[in-house]
């Protein structure tokens, strides 16, 4: 394996798991909390409770009290990862935590404008996950997933299952993610994070994941690592919000070595850069500084970021070519 270490801002990747609200800047944060006489939340490298954290996320998304607003957020995300080096962006949105400015169809259709318009500026591709929260009914879930498949193949790429683990398994949601994935829609539900590897199992067998969201506690079963490996379902790492979710206990224990060298495609990510403190750029330099992926491996990682998300094919060949000539740089 090389030990060059060429500049990864160049290298040409895409961010999978990431959070539209929890993406937001923290500047813009503060602006919002300023102007709308709230309180600015204090975040931390680690958080007591999956609990103690969705309250800091809700107040990112409370604070996008207009249409103007949620454009905005868009426009800054995607500006972002343009300059992280990300060709391509899967934001998840849960649409009806905006019910508040329209209804789900209606955001969704301002969210894909405005992503079109902030890709038109920036050359970055974005395409939309539609997130399900397990802690509520399926068959609301139901719902979104309808909404999702009528819109596949325009702007919605994935579909996923978001929310605490401990508070709902994927079984249930099993008719959602069937209604979704025949309209050709990416399967890519939470799995293997605050849940083990039954959670996995479930999200492979009942939800037919074709990418796992997190994943990691895959390597407390070696079986399950194997089938993951042999049947090449993608696990959209981010470990520095494993750190600071108490997934796993540092950086320097944490598994995605083990995954690569099992042969388990896995894509890096920051999943929600306002909360953890790092963005897509910043979570390549974690993986080399502080798991040791020397450039084979971030290329490897790179390329299956691209070649497991739902961009067009001549997006996906682009990249892919751009990644060869960055190891070859």
């Amino acid at each position: 394996m090389t030990t060059t270490a060429r500049p990864l801002a160049p290298l040409p990747k895409a961010h999978l798991h990431l959070h539209l609200e929890g993406a937001m800047r923290p500047r813009t944060l503060a602006e919002l909390c300023r102007s709308q006489g709230t309180a600015l939340p204090v975040f931390s490298a680690r958080y007591g409770t999956f609990a103690d954290f969705q309250e800091l996320y809700l107040v990112a998304r409370h604070a996008l009290r207009s249409v103007d607003l949620l454009v905005r957020l868009v426009d800054e995300v995607v500006a972002d990862a343009a300059d992280d080096g990300a060709v391509w962006i899967e934001p998840a949105v849960h649409l009806p935590g905006h019910r508040g400015l329209g209804s789900d169809a209606e955001i969704l259709d301002i969210l894909v404008d405005a992503g079109r318009r902030a890709s038109e500026a920036t050359g970055v591709g974005v395409g939309w996950l539609l997130s399900c929260d397990r802690t509520l009914p399926p068959e609301l879930a139901l719902d979104q997933a309808t909404l999702a498949a009528a819109h596949a193949g325009d702007a919605v790429v994935s579909f996923g299952l978001a929310n605490d683990e401990a508070a709902g398994v994927p079984e249930p949601f099993a008719p959602a993610f069937a209604v979704a994935r025949a309209a050709g829609i990416i399967s890519a539900p939470h799995a293997g994070e605050h849940g083990g590897p039954d959670s996995v199992r479930g999200a492979l067998d009942a939800l037919g994941a074709d990418r796992i969201q997190h994943g990691v506690r895959c390597v407390e079963d070696s079986g399950l690592v194997g089938r993951l490996a042999d049947e090449q379902i993608c696990l959209d790492v981010c470990p520095t919000s494993n750190v600071a979710l108490s997934v796993v206990p540092a950086l320097a224990s944490h598994p995605l070595p083990r995954l690569l060298d099992a042969g388990v495609p896995c894509s890096i990510n920051a999943d929600d850069p306002l909360l953890f403190g790092v963005g897509l750029l910043d979570e390549y330099v974690v993986c080399r500084d502080s798991l040791g992926l020397d450039d084979t491996a971030l290329a490897s990682c790179a390329r299956a970021s691209i070649e497991h998300s739902g961009a067009p094919p001549e997006v996906k060949a682009a990249a892919v070519k751009g990644i060869d000539d960055w190891l070859r740089s």
